[in-house]
Formats: structure tokens, sequence, C-alpha cells
């Protein structure tokens, strides 16, 4: 009989949790993890694939511990003044936000995020030792710069997180609650900014505000408007000092050769992978201006996906649309659902399998 993870002599603090894990399905039209459903255009695929053969030439020798090529290239693509020295990345948002975890969290140290937000901040706060702590949202899932800055002020976490804009909501957050809660701590701001090239053109970065701010972060991945989820790809820009710390906790070679190069290639393209946002963006719109004729409630999303409440049953609902072909995702807010933005095709499959199952209510 094979044993339980109650046999195993398993960390107290990891005993009755349970892994991330989004339903993986092979559905015809897959919405439920924010994903680019769109392909690498062939010209950019060509050219990844050249870089990756040459790569592979040399892979019986350890590849570059400081990435440098690739992080001018992150550096030439954020702009804003930023030098290679200040870029940091990793296989992936979350690898990126787990060295920040390592080396600013910790045992004994507290993690503080926004619920809802991203589920994945308390999964690797505590699988680094430390605490998470959720503070609160306005009924919108807004953020107000004076109760985030309060509520940071009364909990005196070591990190905070900020999702800029937030997932699974889709909502956007001021820079004028990123400066009240930098001003309100001590430690670690982490504004992460997975979606930000989904946002309008005019809006903002948190780069604008990283100056002199020695505490704070702006991560982002590469998973989302460059299609590159398979690739684990995250980056985070900061105060060069911070880089340092990052690696007294980084594995040594811990970004592949092959992976330098692929995202390195992808990088000389952005202007062509980029292309696809406005696609994208276009698709989410629709969606929202669709679910809400449909009598459901889009929240305002800046994201590549639509948080829409007004659901009845949340759970039958999404079965009805998975035995349609359609996979979404149940984020566990009452009465919701999130849908991701897809191709034309996939969008309208999505409006459509939703409308049939309205008419047989």
């Amino acid at each position: 009989m094979s044993p339980s993870l109650d046999d195993l002599p398993l960390r107290d603090d990891l005993r009755g949790l349970t892994p991330y894990g989004a339903p993986q399905a092979p559905l015809p039209v897959a919405l439920n993890v924010n994903e680019n459903t769109h392909p690498v255009p062939e010209e950019v695929a060509d050219d990844i694939l050249d870089a990756v053969a040459r790569a592979l030439r040399d892979v019986n020798r350890y590849p570059d511990r400081e990435f440098t090529h690739l992080r001018e290239s992150f550096a030439e693509y954020l702009g804003h003044g930023l030098t290679p020295d200040r870029i940091w990345a990793a296989n992936g948002s979350n690898e990126v936000l787990q060295h920040l975890l390592q080396a600013f969290g910790g045992p004994g140290r507290t993690a503080m995020g926004f619920g809802p937000t991203y589920s994945m901040y308390p999964l690797l706060t505590r699988a680094t030792g430390a605490q998470y702590v959720a503070g609160t949202r306005g009924p919108d899932f807004t953020l107000d710069p004076a109760s985030a800055a309060a509520q940071v002020s009364e909990l005196r976490p070591d990190v905070v997180f900020l999702c800029a804009p937030n997932n699974p909501t889709g909502t956007p957050l001021g820079l004028d609650v990123i400066e009240a809660v930098y001003d309100a701590t001590d430690g670690i701001v982490i504004v992460d900014e997975a979606y930000q090239e989904f946002a309008p053109r005019e809006s903002p970065s948190a780069l604008t505000l990283l100056g002199e701010r020695e505490r704070l972060v702006v991560s982002r991945t590469m998973s989302k408007a460059f299609a590159f989820a398979g690739a684990r790809v995250g980056y985070l820009a900061a105060d060069a000092t911070l880089i340092d710390a990052l690696r007294l906790v980084r594995l040594p070679y811990h970004l592949s050769a092959l992976t330098q190069a692929a995202a390195t290639a992808a990088l000389s393209h952005s202007s062509t992978m980029l292309r696809m946002v406005d696609e994208i963006v276009a698709q989410r719109d629709r969606m929202s201006a669709t679910l809400d004729a449909l009598g459901y409630h889009a929240y305002e999303s800046w994201t590549n996906f639509v948080l829409f409440d007004g659901v009845d049953d949340p759970r039958a609902t999404w079965q009805a649309l998975y035995d349609r072909g359609i996979l979404v995702r149940d984020v566990g807010i009452p009465h919701s659902l999130r849908v991701s933005a897809g191709t034309e095709d996939e969008t309208t499959a999505f409006l459509e399998a939703l409308a049939s199952i309205d008419s047989e209510a």
C-alpha cells in the first residue's frame, strides 16, 4: 500500500495544503489559465528555432550564469532608462517571486497581498517558510491608497504583493496606491505587472516609480503578451543592490542556455509579438459587452481575461461549458467565473455556448 503524505516527515506548515493546479483537459477551447492562445508568428518561430539550434552546439557547457544578453534585451524592451544590472530573470514569474521570497521572506517573516488576488502568492510564501496575510479590497475589487496604506501599516509585512492589473479580477491599480503602500512599509513592495501589456497604452507602468526606491520591484512575464507560456520566462526590474540579493538564493545556472536563446530571439521581435495584444484586447472588450448584454456583469479588465458575475451556480455553469468543449475558470469568487480572451473563433465559441446554456435554463 502506498504511503500518504501523513506518513512522511513533511514540514508541519505544509500539512493540509494542496498544490496549485488549474484543470488541464484536452478540450477544443481552453480559456481558463490566461494563456495567449495565438501561436507565435511563423517568422518569429523560425528565428527562435535558429537561435536554439546555435545554442545546442554548446549545450555540453554550462550556460551564462548571469544571462547577460537576455538581461540586455529585457532592459532595452522595458526602456525607462533601465540598465542590465537592474534586471533579473528566471523560469517563469513564479520563480522570480520565489527568489524574492527566499531573499526577503522566510521563517519568522510575513508577506501580504490584497484578496482576491493571484493564488500563488500564499502558496509561494508558505513554501518558503513565511506567513501569508490577506488584506482586503473594496466591493468592486479596487484598492484605495489610504485603505491599502493603513492595512500595510497595521500588519507591518516584510513583503507586499500588488498585482497590477489584478488577477483574477482584472482590476486596474493606480500608481498612487503603489506610492502609498511603499511609503507605509520598510519592507519589499512587489508590483506584479504580468498583464501590463494589455492595459491602455496611456496608462503608466510602475516602472516609472523605480527611481531611487530601492525596495520597489516590478515583475513581468513573457507568458501572456509574448505567447511564451511554454518557455517559462519571467523577469523583474529593481535596484541593482536588490538584484545582488537574489544571487544569494538562486540555483547555479538556473536559466538554461536554450531558454536564454529562445527568449532573447523572441524579444528581438517584440513589435511583431505584441501585435497580437490589440486583437486580444478587442476580443476581451467584445466578451465584456456581450456578457453584459446576456445579463451578466463583466468587471472592468485591463488584462487578457474577464471576470463576470451574475452566475447563479458557477459549478453547474462551468460543467455545462465543459460539456460543450469550453474550459473556463471557477476562481472561487461567489456567483462568478473567469474567462480568458482567445482568438475571435474561440471567443465566439464561448459566447455562443454560454448563450445556449442560458436558453436552456
